[in-house]
C-alpha cells in the first residue's frame, strides 16, 4: 500500500508513506549511536552510507489495517552497544511517528548493515 489513510468525521486524511519514512529517518538521525541510513546495492551486495537527502532509501513503511511497520537499515558508530542503540531507536521512533501521524506503529525492525568509526 502506497499511502496511509485515516477516515475522520470531516473527511479522509492521506499520508504518503514517503512522508512517514522521511520523518522517521530524521528522528533516527537524532538518535545517539546512529551514523546514518544504509543503502544496499543489490547487484554488488555493497552497503553505503546515504546522504541526508536520500534517507528514505534506507527505510521502508508498510501498513496492515490501521498499524504501521517501519524497517530501518542503519549504520551504527563503532564502540556503541548495538542493543541499546536499537532499543532507543525503536522507542523514540515509535513514540514520535505515532504522535506525528496519529497512526499506531505495530513494529519497528532494525537491520544493522554496518559500523563506522567516528573521528
Amino acid at each position: 500500500m502506497k499511502d496511509s489513510t485515516m477516515n475522520t468525521s470531516l473527511g479522509n486524511i492521506v499520508i504518503d508513506n514517503d512522508v512517514i519514512a522521511q520523518y522517521a529517518g530524521t528522528v533516527a538521525m537524532e538518535s545517539s549511536g546512529v551514523v546514518g541510513m544504509a543503502g544496499i546495492n543489490v547487484k554488488d551486495g555493497l552497503v553505503s552510507l546515504l546522504k541526508k537527502e536520500n534517507l528514505t532509501r534506507g527505510i521502508s513503511v508498510s501498513k496492515k489495517g490501521n498499524k504501521l511497520t517501519l524497517s530501518f537499515h542503519i549504520i551504527v558508530a563503532y564502540g556503541v552497544n548495538i542493543l541499546t542503540v536499537a532499543d532507543n531507536l525503536i522507542e523514540t521512533v515509535k513514540y514520535r511517528v505515532e504522535e506525528f501521524t496519529g497512526l499506531e506503529v505495530d513494529k519497528v525492525n532494525i537491520y544493522v548493515e554496518g559500523v563506522k568509526v567516528i573521528d
